[in-house]
């Protein structure tokens, strides 16, 4: 039988009142989709990671001798096209965020209320970010200056930019991203899906740290520890808090200071190597 016009088009509409709400994916789209997420981002990091380490562990020079450069200058004497190629690698280092907010949108799962992330933090994100970044900061350092001083490090230099005018707002921009990349892909993200998973706590937890850790190992074993060490304790946190917005502040604050402190330090600090 032929259904009127009308009552045929009531039926093909699709209202937001009449939609269904999109369903979570199974454990093996789950899985995969974790896989490859980290495969265009922080695990490929990862393996590049591993394979520099691999290269410094047999140079001839010790680790301490060796240097791992964060921020540097491609194009040295032509700062408008160095400002470009920086702000380039900024904003495509944060299309994972983004794939990300898609994956999460699409199985109706803000970002926002899900994870605690949001354009603007809050003031407790603030307070709690400032708090986080004074104690992690400090012995950060410590940990740094001891594992280069007993030959377990690469000497880090946060940036080689020269003197451009754009370099203190290109390495506070630098900053942000390494903060908003790995914490939302590392703490809130990864940990939401093992969760979602069935991984206990701990296990997901411990797997967190390591992946935090394997990507800073180009800086050597010290960048490894220390970092694997702040991935600990920033899950403990974001599980606390339920936000990763603090956890996001406190890395931006801890990155600025080591990056804008660079500049300020350079040549004038002989307890601190490298500069």
């Amino acid at each position: 039988m032929r259904l009127p016009q009308a009552k045929r088009a009531t039926i093909g509409a699709v209202t937001a009142e009449t939609k269904p709400p999109a369903l979570l994916p199974d454990r093996r789209t789950l899985t995969h989709e974790i896989w490859l997420v980290f495969a265009l981002s922080l695990g490929a990091s990862a393996l590049a990671a591993l394979i520099s380490f691999t290269g410094s562990l047999t140079a001839e020079k010790e680790l301490a001798e060796q240097t791992a450069s964060l921020v540097t200058d491609r194009y040295a004497g032509r700062p408008w096209l160095g400002l470009s190629w920086q702000l380039y690698g900024i904003a495509a280092a944060l299309v994972p965020v983004a794939l990300v907010a898609h994956l999460m949108a699409r199985s109706a799962e803000p970002m926002g209320r899900t994870l605690g992330v949001t354009w603007v933090p809050r003031g407790l994100d603030l307070l709690r970010g400032a708090g986080v970044a004074a104690a992690i900061g400090g012995s950060g350092l410590a940990l740094y200056l001891v594992a280069n001083a007993v030959g377990a490090n690469l000497t880090i230099v946060p940036t080689t930019l020269g003197d451009v005018w754009w370099r203190v707002p290109v390495l506070v921009l630098s900053a942000i991203e390494n903060a908003v990349l790995e914490e939302v892909l590392v703490l809130g993200y990864l940990l939401h899906r093992l969760d979602q998973l069935g991984w206990s706590r701990w296990k997901a937890d411990l797997t967190s740290a390591a992946v935090r850790g394997s990507y800073h190992l180009y800086q050597g074993l010290g960048g490894f520890v220390g970092n694997f060490v702040m991935g600990l304790i920033f899950a403990f946190l974001y599980r606390r808090w339920g936000r990763v917005m603090p956890l996001l502040v406190a890395h931006a604050l801890i990155d600025i200071v080591a990056f804008v402190g660079w500049v300020a330090l350079a040549g004038k600090a002989s307890w601190l190597p490298g500069a």
